[in-house]
């Protein structure tokens, strides 16, 4: 170990004083002189300057922390304070929107004001100390620093580049925490190093430069939540992208916070219906759960979240859609799909689009998290959060961290990017009817390349998710569409999430697709074929025809429990496979038309019991000698 030499001559320490306007010396080295005694300060070297925007008093700098006696100072301290305290009971009219009484709002901030710990005394008046004695003015100075709760850790940006600011003297700052540059950037500070801190750049790049101050603020970065979201779409930082106007909000939400305990959560029992029979009834959802949506690009992913989306539509649920790095032009053409079905009157979009920079992309989907759960937590309600994706928020993340030089693992990611993932999915859940009983449901999206589902990403996502819905491009072009392959489908879940009449109807219909399709294999190398596979290859062929649905064309769960009855029961094997669509189609219709009384029965029950089956059966018969007697191809054959 070498020795340290003592005869090394130290560095003297700098104090610099910015003063608002004109001062004499003298004043300046009084100033200096009562901050070093009261704060021990035995040498130091003395540095001035002049900034007219401090409008009175003077600002200290010095062992990297900055000490503000200005009257901007102040005057900005006490709006951030009646920002903090402001409590206004939010009334809404008619529609909805809130309304402002400003005498309230008047009352409310004076009052916020007169409670505000800041005193007279805090800041000083330039031509006051310049013309106080030298008595007079120490007792000021000293009142000033006693009773002033103004110190700021401040550091300086030593390096910029690719949206990543290098900081020097921010010693205490933490993990996530939000960095104010004086050019009126700011960004998150995401590595903790001995000498510096790396400042991820939320703003403009070009807002922060090499030399600038930049201070800490004690806070994460936190969003608007609340009602008056609804129906908007608007950036990661919750600022309006829609052209509509302001924002009216009361509350923020910090976009990073823990997610429910075990003990605060409750069983996922509850059905979310898609609307899209082969997910409602091979691979339920249900509310409180994170169903993972995976497959290659241009297999029908996003429809599937969109459809969800539309389906919700009067069952009281909230939905939050977070696109992550698409097109904004492909945004747009969503957000007008949803306006045109009136889906928006009960959904916020949150938009970071494929231009916006890697910061955004990366805080977009915990943003649109904690507008959630605000929903759950205080209004208990059921929020669906669709994550569109997570393919592209992880590359965001590795773009990041390779900036911050963070050691890559892996396909180039960081050695954290399974806890990114996991800390954000995991704070969807049900929780206890002690904290109201409300939920998020998760839809995250993964994009696979070349079909391969074993990727990082891909494997990673899988494993915190409570199962997936696997989109297979070959059933997709085959004209499967919803190309979803039942054999790497799953949910964990499973019957909890479904109602006793889909779970008694859908029962059959894994097992017939599987041996349909282990048949189908099989048949391709006979010609001769006994009725038993003749059969089981009928079976696959209307199964798959029935769980065919085109897009925005939702079934109710109890027209879907009829349609898989009708399948599953051999009623249509009859039938020319270009004819199953329109048979069980024509006889959903007849049944709202002319037995209106037994799909009531089945909606208000959810029981799917011998008696009405009874009833579906005669009825079936009655429809199919009315289909007969309109195709006589089917005629001729009998």
């Amino acid at each position: 170990m070498a020795k340290q030499d003592n005869n090394q001559p130290t560095v003297p320490l700098i104090l610099k004083v910015v003063v608002a306007g004109d001062l004499p010396d003298d004043k300046i080295r009084l100033i200096a002189g009562n901050f070093a005694k009261k704060h021990g300060i035995e040498a130091y070297e003395l540095e001035f300057e002049v900034d007219e925007s401090l409008i009175g008093g003077f600002v200290i700098y010095t062992l990297g922390s900055r000490y503000d006696y200005s009257i901007k100072g102040q005057l900005e301290r006490i709006g951030s304070y009646v920002k903090r305290s402001r409590d206004l009971e939010i009334e809404t009219d008619s529609k909805g929107d809130i309304l402002f009484d400003k005498e309230q709002i008047k009352n409310t901030l004076f009052e916020a004001v007169e409670e505000s710990p800041e005193t007279p005394d805090t800041s000083l008046d330039i031509a006051e100390i310049a013309d106080l004695d030298p008595e007079e003015l120490n007792k000021r100075i000293n009142d000033a620093f006693v009773t002033a709760d103004n110190i700021e850790e401040v550091g300086i940006v030593v390096g910029v580049s690719d949206g990543v600011a290098t900081v020097s003297g921010l010693e205490h700052c933490m993990m996530s925490e939000l960095v104010n540059f004086m050019g009126g950037g700011f960004g998150i500070a995401m590595n903790l190093e001995r000498d510096t801190v790396g400042v991820v750049l939320l703003s403009d790049p070009d807002m922060v430069v090499e030399g600038m101050i930049c201070k800490r603020t004690r806070t994460t970065v936190s969003v608007p939540v609340g009602a008056g979201l609804l129906g908007r779409v608007v950036d990661p930082l919750g600022k309006p992208i829609d052209g509509k106007g302001i924002i009216r909000y009361s509350e923020t939400r910090p976009i990073e916070s823990p997610a429910p305990s075990i003990v605060d959560r409750s069983p996922v029992n509850k059905p979310l219906h898609t609307g899209i029979t082969a997910i409602d009834a091979l691979t339920p959802i249900g509310r409180g759960q994170r169903e993972l949506i995976i497959g290659d690009r241009q297999t029908g992913k996003t429809a599937i979240a969109i459809d969800t989306i539309l389906n919700q539509r009067g069952k009281d649920t909230i939905c939050v859609y977070v696109a992550i790095g698409q097109k904004i032009s492909t945004v747009v053409n969503t957000v007008n799909i949803l306006e045109k079905s009136g889906a928006m009157d009960y959904t916020v979009v949150v938009a970071a689009g494929a231009s916006d920079s890697a910061a955004l992309q990366y805080i977009a989907p915990f943003a649109g998290c904690a507008m959630a759960e605000k929903f759950m937590y205080d209004d208990h309600k059921d929020v669906l959060i669709v994550y569109d994706d997570l393919s592209k928020h992880a590359q965001a993340y590795r773009a990041i961290s390779l900036l911050l030089r963070r050691p890559p693992g892996r396909e180039a990611y960081p050695g954290d990017v399974f806890y990114l993932h996991s800390r954000l999915l995991e704070r969807s859940a049900k929780l206890s009817d002690d904290l109201g009983g409300g939920s998020i449901t998760a839809l995250p999206i993964i994009e696979t390349l070349g079909d391969d589902i074993s990727a990082y990403i891909p494997t990673n996502v899988i494993s915190i998710t409570d199962g997936q819905i696997y989109l297979s491009p070959e059933l997709f072009f085959s004209g499967q569409r919803p190309a979803i392959n039942a054999g790497l489908s799953v949910s964990r879940v499973g019957g909890a999430a479904q109602t006793k009449a889909t779970k008694k109807v859908g029962g059959p219909l894994r097992i017939s697709l599987a041996q349909a399709r282990e048949m189908a294999s099989f048949a391709q190398f006979g010609s001769d074929l006994d009725e038993n596979t003749q059969l089981q290859l009928k079976r696959g062929t209307v199964l798959n025809e029935v769980l065919k649905q085109e897009q925005y064309k939702a079934w109710s769960m109890e027209e879907q429990v009829v349609i898989l009855y009708l399948a599953t029961s051999d009623n249509m094997n009859f039938l020319a496979k270009e004819d199953i669509t329109e048979y069980y189609e024509g006889f959903v219709d007849y049944m709202w038309v002319s037995h209106a009384d037994i799909m009531e029965k089945i909606a208000s029950s959810g029981q799917f019991d011998d008696e009405t089956s009874k009833e579906i059966d005669g009825l079936i018969a009655d429809y199919k000698d009315l289909f007969l007697a309109e195709h006589s191809e089917y005629r001729e054959e009998e």
